[in-house]
C-alpha cells in the first residue's frame, strides 16, 4: 500500500483528491501575503530569466515577456482548472540548450513555429492525459541524467562571466591585473551567495539573490565590471509559420525536435508538481494534467510573439512558498514585476555579469546534484544517468537523449530475450501491458 502511495506522489497526479474550500486563484484573506510573495519571487525571477534566455540564445526581453505571459495564463487557469496552488511559471533551465540547438539548427525565424508545434503536441498529451505514461516510458533517472548534462553546460557557460573584463581593460597579457581582480570579485560574490543561500534556504531563499544583485550593483559604481546588456527588441504579434526555405527533411527533424521538447517540458512539470505538492502550506493536492493545460496554452500564445517554452519551476515555486504565497494570486504579481522589466530593459544594465554568473553556476550545480536522487534506484539507474549526462554534454541534448533511450531499450530487450528466453513479440507486448498497468495504478 505504501508503495502505491509513493508511486502516486512520484507521478504528481491526483484525480480524486478533495479540494479545500476557497479559490486557487485568489482569496481575500491572503491578499497581502500573496502580494508580498509575488514581489519577492518576481525580483528573484529576473536574473534567472536573464540567464536562461542567454543560455537559450534568445533575446532577454523575449524571455521576460514569456514569463510575464505565462504568469497571466497560469493565474487565469487557476480559476478554472488549478494544477498546483503555489507554483511559479518561468522558462526552464533544463530546456535552455534545447532551444539554443533549435536556434542553431532551424534559424531564429523558424523557432516560433517550433514552439507552436510543441504546444500542439502538449495539447494532445493534455487532451488524452498521456502524461501519466511518460514517467513509465521515460524513467526518472534518465531525465535526471539529462538535466545533469544540461547543468554542466550551464555551469561552464556562465563560468566565463567570472573572468570577463571590460573591453578597455583587455591587454595582450590574458591574466592581467584587471582579470585577476575580476576573478577575485567573482569568487567573493559566489562565496557570499552560497553562504547566504545555505543560511536562509529554509526561511528566506530570496535573500542571497537580493544581496548579490544589490551588492553587485553598488560595487559596479566604484569598480569597472562588465554589465548585462538587454537589447530592446520589438515585441510584435505574428503568425508562427515556418519559413519558405524549410525542406522536407528539415521539417521531419523539426517534428522530432519538437516532440522531444514537448516531452521533456511535460516530464519536468510532472516532476516539479510532485515536489510542489509536498511544500504546499495547506497540503493541497496537485493535478499535473491541469498544469499541462496552462503550459500548452501559454506556449501556444507565446509562439505568436516569438516566445519560449514555460513550466512551473521548483526553485521559484519554493521561494514563492517560503515568501508566504497561499494562492496563485502571487503569480499574477510575479508577472507584473517581470512585465515592468520587460518594457524597461534599460533597468537590467545595473546587473553585473559576475552576479548573474554566480546565480546561474549555482543553478547548474543544483541540476548536477540531482544525480544524488538516482542512487535510490540502484547501480544500473546511476550508470544510465551518468551515461545520459555525458552524452547530453558531449553530443547534444537531442542526440544524447535518443542514444540513451536506445541503449536503455536494447539492454532491457536483451535481458528479456536472452535471460528470460522470451520471444521479441512477447517482450514488446509485456512492455505495453506494464505501461498500462503502472499508469492505472498511479490513478488509483
Amino acid at each position: 500500500m505504501k508503495s502505491q502511495m509513493d508511486d502516486k506522489q512520484a507521478s504528481g497526479v491526483t484525480q480524486d483528491a478533495a479540494v479545500p474550500a476557497g479559490s486557487a486563484a485568489f482569496q481575500a484573506q491572503y491578499f497581502f501575503r500573496d502580494t508580498a510573495a509575488g514581489l519577492i519571487t518576481g525580483a528573484m525571477a529576473i536574473p534567472l530569466t536573464i540567464g536562461i534566455a542567454i543560455m537559450s540564445d534568445y533575446p532577454i526581453k523575449v524571455g521576460l515577456a514569456t514569463v510575464a505571459f505565462a504568469c497571466l495564463v497560469g493565474w487565469i487557469n487557476a480559476w478554472i482548472k488549478p494544477g498546483n496552488y503555489i507554483g511559479a511559471p518561468g522558462i526552464a533551465a533544463g530546456l535552455a540548450p534545447v532551444l539554443a540547438l533549435g536556434v542553431a539548427t532551424f534559424g531564429w525565424e523558424n523557432m516560433a513555429f517550433c514552439i507552436f508545434l510543441t504546444a500542439i503536441m502538449q495539447a494532445i498529451i493534455w487532451k488524452f492525459n498521456w502524461q501519466r505514461y511518460l514517467l513509465v516510458a521515460v524513467p526518472v533517472y534518465l531525465v535526471e541524467g539529462l538535466l545533469a548534462g544540461v547543468g554542466l553546460k550551464i555551469l561552464l557557460k556562465f563560468s566565463e562571466f567570472t573572468y570577463e573584463i571590460p573591453e578597455a581593460a583587455v591587454t595582450e597579457e590574458f591574466w592581467n591585473g584587471a582579470r585577476m581582480q575580476m576573478v577575485g570579485i567573482s569568487a567573493a560574490g559566489l562565496a557570499v551567495f552560497l553562504f547566504l543561500f545555505f543560511k536562509f534556504k529554509d526561511t528566506q531563499p530570496a535573500v542571497p539573490y537580493f544581496a548579490l544583485i544589490i551588492g553587485g550593483a553598488v560595487l559596479a559604481q566604484f569598480v569597472s565590471v562588465p554589465m548585462i546588456y538587454a537589447e530592446d527588441v520589438d515585441l510584435y504579434l505574428k503568425l508562427p509559420l515556418p519559413q519558405a526555405d524549410v525542406t522536407v527533411m528539415m521539417m521531419v527533424y523539426m517534428v522530432l525536435f519538437c516532440a522531444m521538447l514537448a516531452i521533456v517540458d511535460v516530464i519536468e512539470q510532472v516532476m516539479s508538481n510532485a515536489a510542489i505538492e509536498k511544500i504546499d502550506p495547506l497540503g493541497r493536492k496537485t493535478n499535473s494534467n491541469n498544469s499541462l493545460l496552462a503550459i500548452w496554452i501559454a506556449n501556444l500564445g507565446s509562439s505568436f510573439f516569438h516566445g519560449m517554452t514555460n513550466l512551473d519551476g521548483l526553485a521559484k515555486s519554493t521561494t514563492n512558498k517560503l515568501a508566504g504565497a497561499m494562492t496563485k494570486f502571487s503569480v499574477l504579481i510575479i508577472g507584473l514585476v517581470v512585465c515592468l522589466f520587460t518594457f524597461n530593459p534599460h533597468f537590467l544594465s545595473y546587473l553585473p555579469k559576475f552576479a548573474l554568473a554566480a546565480i546561474m553556476m549555482f543553478t547548474g550545480y543544483k541540476m548536477i546534484a540531482g544525480l544524488v536522487h538516482v542512487t535510490h534506484y540502484g547501480t544500473y539507474a546511476l550508470m544510465l544517468a551518468l551515461l545520459t549526462g555525458g552524452l547530453v554534454y558531449k553530443v547534444g541534448i537531442f542526440e544524447g537523449l535518443l542514444i540513451a533511450m536506445t541503449f536503455h531499450g536494447i539492454i532491457h530487450f536483451m535481458v528479456y530475450t536472452k535471460h528470460d528466453h522470451l520471444p521479441g513479440k512477447a517482450v514488446v507486448k509485456r512492455y505495453f501491458e506494464n505501461l498500462k498497468k503502472d499508469s492505472n495504478s498511479n490513478l488509483q
